[in-house]
């Protein structure tokens, strides 16, 4: 794409310059200005492509300097000789120019040639320019590239921690349903199984839609929920006003690992409390609960540094994050504009 771009570019340059120089010319010379155009302009073209391809590579990416140097004057030489035969052959209009007093006056072949050298060494500044300013643009372009699949690579990276984390403590459960010959068991890996669906084929993506990843969030409660003999309590509460809105997948999952880690309630008066809303863009999301000695998780995971590192990958500037801790208390905010 960039390469098109570039050759377009120059083709329109090209065009408007020859436009310009014929424009200037047809008045004084009407039925050699095409001809004259055509001729110096492709002369100057091959000059400019010739130190573009050829001499700035060798002078600027290479450091040979005086090789470089002699390719040049190797250029010139040639194109002074051709544009001087060109001139000997229309000489009537190339060489002859009138002065200020309308005397006609002829170029002697000095006063040509170093029009001709000036000419060219133009062609080969503009060249170095145009090189100097595209090769920047381009290595600009590849960091840039390079940023992005790393960036990429270690948000896949990270992703890939929380599948087997959130696999591990999701069969820990299932076996303990099972060791206990619950009639559980069945529903718990059922959950799992639309859980892992998920997981494996809509979370590939860069971003899901806010709803999937609140139903995702949904199916693991219930597959929490299945693990204990007393009812567990969870007030959850969701508060969309914009529908279509997407985010990272998987973001929000440390957040409720975390709650259930910190000891699952099963007291009505005090639930393990998820507000999920967004407004004007901007998402809010926070889960709260009392700490359980009694029903808390041993187990350890990624958690919220891997969180926290995805968050700066995804949304850098534009998000925050908030976690409050005591004795008996455990709070995790976060907003996000999306």
């Amino acid at each position: 794409m960039l390469k098109n771009k570039a050759v377009l570019t120059h083709g329109l340059v090209w065009l408007a310059l020859l436009t310009v120089l014929f424009l200037v010319n047809v008045r004084e010379h009407p039925d050699h200005a095409v001809i004259l155009i055509l001729l110096y302009g492709a002369l100057n073209v091959i000059i400019f492509y010739i130190h573009y391809f050829v001499i700035n590579p060798i002078l600027i990416g290479m450091g040979r300097y005086w090789r470089a140097v002699g390719y040049i004057a190797i250029v010139l030489a040639v194109s002074i000789v051709v544009k001087y035969g060109i001139a000997l052959y229309y000489d009537d209009i190339i060489l002859q120019y009138r002065d200020s007093d309308g005397q006609q006056k002829i170029l002697t072949p000095m006063q040509y040639m170093v029009a001709a050298l000036i000419s060219g060494l133009f062609f080969m500044l503009l060249s170095t320019a145009v090189y100097v300013i595209s090769t920047n643009f381009r290595t600009r372009e590849d960091r840039k590239n390079l940023e992005t699949e790393k960036l990429n690579a270690e948000l896949a990276f990270l992703r890939s921690q929380i599948n087997p984390h959130f696999l591990f403590n999701s069969l820990n459960n299932i076996y303990s349903l099972a060791y206990k010959k619950s009639e559980k068991t069945p529903e718990a890996i059922l959950k799992l199984s639309e859980i892992m669906r998920y997981m494996l084929y809509e979370s590939n993506e860069e971003t899901v839609l806010l709803e999937e990843e609140i139903n995702y969030l949904k199916n693991y409660i219930e597959l929490q929920k299945l693990r204990f003999k007393e009812k567990v309590h969870v007030d959850l509460h969701v508060d969309i006003e914009e529908a279509g809105r997407r985010i990272m997948p998987l973001l929000l999952i440390s957040f409720l690992e975390n709650a259930f880690k910190h000891g699952v309630s099963t007291d009505e008066h005090q639930p393990i409390r998820i507000d999920i809303s967004v407004q004007n863009g901007r998402l809010y999301f926070k889960a709260e609960n009392a700490k359980n000695q009694v029903n808390k998780d041993q187990t350890k995971g990624v958690g919220l540094t891997n969180l926290k590192r995805r968050l700066q990958l995804g949304y850098p500037d534009r998000h925050t994050i908030n976690v409050v801790e005591s004795e008996n208390y455990y709070s995790s905010e976060l907003f996000i504009y999306l």
